[in-house]
């Protein structure tokens, strides 16, 4: 059984509440209800989740809106690290995500597991990178485990969040570690990607970890050996029966 905090009894906080019932449903009239009846807009559960995070993962802005204009914190922070700024990239709410913004949400990320620009590249909402880069974001930023966003998109084949960073200055040959996008391309065998990819200039000539160039990484039969030779990598030697 759940309990929840009423205000009119001062129970503590236990767990989910009314407040983040009508936030992550989007159920307008009920949180503006709520809310005059006196909940708190920065009521949290156990694992720190405040009904802004859920407004902006169920990707509705009119209750983040109303939760903001009532003192919401904006850059309030999950267990998980999870903002509502990473919320909203998981969504896919580029309205949330500018709503955000403009009550001051950092584009950085609170803690390198949670990033709100490599989610929008990993999840292809292209909205959301540019909203993000208009605000500062830092559209070439490199966390270790993760990569560039550019590695994020072709890793995941976003091809439309992949050409928006390529046109919005990026590094074509920062990927993760010394594995490039053009290798994560390579992997997945994505001609669209690769024709992108080295459309802005992308190394085929580039080693991983393991020393090997993206051609090595073509599944065998694939159409991209052949546009990766054209395009100046070395045909490999055919295997002897």
């Amino acid at each position: 059984m759940r309990l929840f905090f009423n205000p009119l009894m001062g129970d503590s906080v236990s767990d989910w509440s009314p407040v983040h019932e009508a936030a992550i449903h989007g159920r307008l009239l009920s949180l503006r209800s709520l809310i005059n009846q006196g909940w708190p807009v920065n009521l949290i559960t156990a694992d720190r989740v405040s009904p802004l995070h859920e407004a902006c993962l169920g990707g509705h802005p009119s209750c983040a809106s109303i939760l903001l204009r009532h003192g919401a914190q904006v850059n309030g922070v999950t267990v998980d690290w999870h903002t509502p700024l990473f919320n909203a990239c998981v969504s896919g709410s580029h309205e949330c995500v500018n709503l955000l913004l403009q009550y001051g949400a950092s584009p950085h990320p609170a803690s390198d597991l949670a990033s709100p620009i490599h989610e929008a590249a990993k999840r292809g909402h292209v909205q959301c990178i540019e909203s993000l880069a208009a605000h500062g974001g830092n559209i070439d930023q490199n966390i270790r485990h993760l990569g560039t966003p550019l590695y994020m998109a072709c890793e995941n084949l976003q091809v439309a969040c992949a050409k928006k960073l390529l046109e919005s200055g990026v590094n074509v040959n920062q990927g993760r570690g010394l594995d490039s996008p053009l290798h994560a391309v390579a992997r997945a065998s994505s001609g669209e990607l690769a024709s992108l990819l080295l459309d802005f200039g992308a190394d085929t000539q580039a080693r991983n970890a393991e020393g090997k160039r993206p051609l090595e990484l073509v599944p065998p039969e694939s159409p991209l050996r052949q546009l990766l030779e054209i395009e100046g990598a070395s045909p490999l030697p055919e295997s002897k029966p």
